[in-house]
């Protein structure tokens, strides 16, 4: 069994809880991975990579994420979020015309200092678990992409606001640290207290599968996406001889006479199953098809 499953996790639970849950309805030893930690609070898409799909996730990691936010004004959090200890700052509101202009101030590349509440490793230890000792290390700045950033909505709530943000951003961006760094700006402090991802690369919320749904009745055939689902953006060959299967299989390369392709490609057997990831090259001689990374798995399902 091969392939991607686009999962909506509820919340309150972990990434690895998600994945301990699907292990009951799939073959044993059946290999699997995600693609982007969600945080327990959070709810929406998490991808998973089944087979050998999971020796496709390093050339996904760079894919955007989208994300729905709710940030509350008026308090911060020590955990950035609505499940830390929550300490008021102020009461002002803030108008329409100051929140805008401070999303337009973390549009584009910025700098998080990653939260003491994540899996960050310092010194052989996550930073949660140094954390939850009461212990608060020196982090250093990571750059991040927010691609866009758009007010929904402003509301107030009794004496507090509440602000309902999208986000599209690169791969590792704390969101919660992104509404705890705006609240900082604005003067009001502000912590993430509602989290849903809407996409994750290729993978969109309206199109992914409820957890409680495949763990009562199983998974359905059309909810395990094919090896290339989330690589559309990679160049298709397709050899027409078994031999250069072979040979591609055992991670040989072959002379490669069409036109050169300058970006990694997809690799197809004669049976159009997928078999691989690899690069059009030079060797000195002439241009050559190389395997970067080989499917065994799926090119034994296809019996080539």
């Amino acid at each position: 069994m091969h392939g991607f499953i686009n999962i909506d996790k509820p919340t309150g639970m972990t990434s690895f809880d998600v994945i301990r849950k699907i292990r009951k309805v799939l073959p044993r030893k059946t290999k699997i991975g995600h693609l982007g930690t969600l945080d327990p609070m959070a709810s929406g898409v998490l991808p998973l990579a089944v087979g050998d799909a999971t020796r496709l996730l390093s050339f996904l990691e760079e894919e955007s994420k989208s994300y729905l936010a709710t940030m509350q004004l008026g308090s911060s959090s020590d955990t950035q979020d609505a499940w830390g200890t929550i300490k008021p700052i102020n009461d002002r509101l803030v108008t329409e015309e100051e929140m805008l202009q401070t999303l337009q101030r973390f549009t584009g590349i910025i700098e998080q200092i990653p939260p003491m509440y994540s899996a960050v490793h310092h010194q052989g230890q996550r930073l949660y678990e140094l954390a939850r000792q009461g212990i608060e290390v020196e982090r250093t700045p990571r750059p991040a992409e927010i691609i866009e950033l758009e007010l929904l909505d402003l509301k107030k709530s009794d004496r507090t606001q509440q602000a309902r943000i999208r986000v599209v951003c690169s791969r590792g961006t704390y969101v919660r640290t992104l509404c705890h760094d705006i609240g900082n700006q604005l003067g009001t402090g502000a912590y993430m207290s509602e989290l849903v991802r809407t996409h994750s690369g290729a993978f969109p919320l309206d199109k992914a599968s409820h957890l409680d749904d495949i763990m009562s009745r199983g998974l359905r055939p059309e909810e395990l996406l094919p090896l290339d689902y989330p690589l559309t953006n990679f160049a298709a060959v397709y050899l027409s001889d078994p031999t250069e299967t072979r040979t591609i299989s055992h991670g040989g390369w072959i002379p490669w006479s069409g036109a050169i392709i300058t970006r990694q490609v997809r690799i197809y057997s004669p049976q159009l199953t997928m078999i691989g990831i690899g690069n059009v090259e030079d060797n000195g001689v002439e241009a050559v098809l190389k395997p970067i990374r080989v499917l065994a798995g799926s090119l034994s399902d296809s019996n080539t």
